[in-house]
């Protein structure tokens, strides 16, 4: 039997005092949000900011994010969790800390585009009440390095989408790397504490929510600072076949519009998927091959992991 996490509870001194209404909730694991951090620490806006260090097992990073959440204007509380716990159980227990009305989930490796940030997001919850809103990212303060060339251009194709392309399938392009909920919705439609690895825990809560609210989608940006090389991306890819299988199982009504679902099901019937499907990753790993061939490599290798689920 698994023993239950343990918190460590570090405010600062505006915390007990505050009655925030937009409660900024950032998991973070062996990342460090300094940057985000300093960026959202905006007093003239009521929010509360609170971090979860989701089991990294590394004092000196949580030492630092400590002596952060102290030095901070706005009212913070950092949670240190042993041991890890993993995305959607993490984001839930962030859920339970939070006393505002309105949660904006965002990544510790993000940083606001718009100076007035936490500001919009306000006017929306207040102004709106909107159940739920995805802001959108993009790669705008995202330095260009070599190794992230790949994920770079995969991601400038088909995530830094404005507002009205992504409204066409809403709950396809929400993630939880800026995404405002309201309380009751998330009451009423927690992550799923079954998926574990990487990848399709929010798509899927969003395929719930969508049943039961209406999905926003605005131009609220925040920045993705933290790309990944190509071995990272295969590697997550592979811890998120067995999420992919979930949704399937759950919701195959949506799923099966998605490209990802039906070049699966064209690569299914294929043979010898095991001998050729590593040849796919190597090409997309061969960093001197042109990009957009690496891109589609990836992808196909993707699809043949997903194949095991359709």
């Amino acid at each position: 039997m698994t023993s239950p996490a343990t918190e460590t509870l570090i405010d600062n001194a505006g915390w007990a005092e505050s009655r925030p209404r937009l409660s900024v909730l950032i998991p973070t694991y062996r990342d460090d949000p300094s940057a985000l951090l300093r960026a959202l620490d905006d007093p003239s806006v009521a929010a509360e900011i609170i971090v979860l260090d989701d089991g990294s097992g590394d004092p000196a990073l949580i030492d630092r994010m400590s002596r952060q959440i102290a030095r901070m204007r706005v009212p913070a509380r950092l949670i240190a969790l042993s041991p890890n716990e993993g995305r959607a159980r993490g984001r839930n227990r962030l859920a339970a800390h939070a006393r505002a009305g309105h949660f904006l989930f965002l990544d510790s490796d993000m940083l606001p585009d718009p100076a007035d940030f936490l500001a919009r997001w306000c006017a929306l919850a207040e102004g709106e009440n909107v159940p739920m809103a995805f802001g959108g990212f993009t790669l705008d303060q995202t330095p260009p390095r070599p190794e992230h060339a790949l994920h770079r251009a995969m991601a400038l194709q088909s995530d830094c989408t404005p507002a009205p392309d992504r409204a066409r399938e809403p709950e396809k392009h929400v993630f939880t790397s800026n995404l405002l909920v309201r309380r009751d919705v998330f009451e009423t439609v927690g992550f799923d504490e079954g998926f574990t690895g990487w990848g399709w825990e929010d798509v899927e809560w969003a395929m719930r929510v969508g049943r039961q609210f209406p999905i926003r989608h605005v131009d609220n940006s925040a920045s993705h600072l933290g790309l990944d090389t190509a071995p990272a991306m295969a590697a997550k890819y592979e811890q998120s076949a067995a999420n992919f299988a979930r949704v399937v199982a759950a919701h195959g009504d949506i799923v099966r519009t998605y490209p990802s679902y039906r070049v699966a099901r064209l690569l299914k019937p294929l043979p010898l998927r095991g001998l050729w499907r590593p040849w796919l990753k190597a090409f997309a790993l061969q960093e001197h091959a042109p990009l957009r061939l690496r891109g589609l490599a990836l992808r196909l290798y993707r699809a043949a992991l997903y194949a095991e689920a359709v």
